[in-house]
């Protein structure tokens, strides 16, 4: 994969996950890294379930479920 290709999911994937949280933003840059720490842990999450994704819409999907899991983990430690 190109690394513009792995912006351009992490871009989307972070824009979603900044949708569905409805938290403070974290700007272009931080939708790209949440995008992309997200792809990862959703990535990993669906190794371990059996899951896998051929499609760019499936990548997304499984980025945002990660990024939200990531999200919620870091509102979790701002509150502690």
């Amino acid at each position: 994969m190109s690394i513009i290709y792995w912006l351009v999911v992490g871009l989307i994937a972070g824009w979603i996950t900044g949708q569905i949280m409805k938290g403070s933003g974290f700007g272009v840059v931080g939708d790209i890294v949440v995008g992309i720490v997200g792809g990862l842990i959703g990535g990993w999450i669906g190794q371990q379930v059996g899951l896998t994704t051929n499609s760019v819409i499936g990548e997304i999907l499984l980025a945002v479920v990660g990024g939200v899991i990531l999200v919620a983990i870091i509102h979790a430690l701002r509150r502690a």
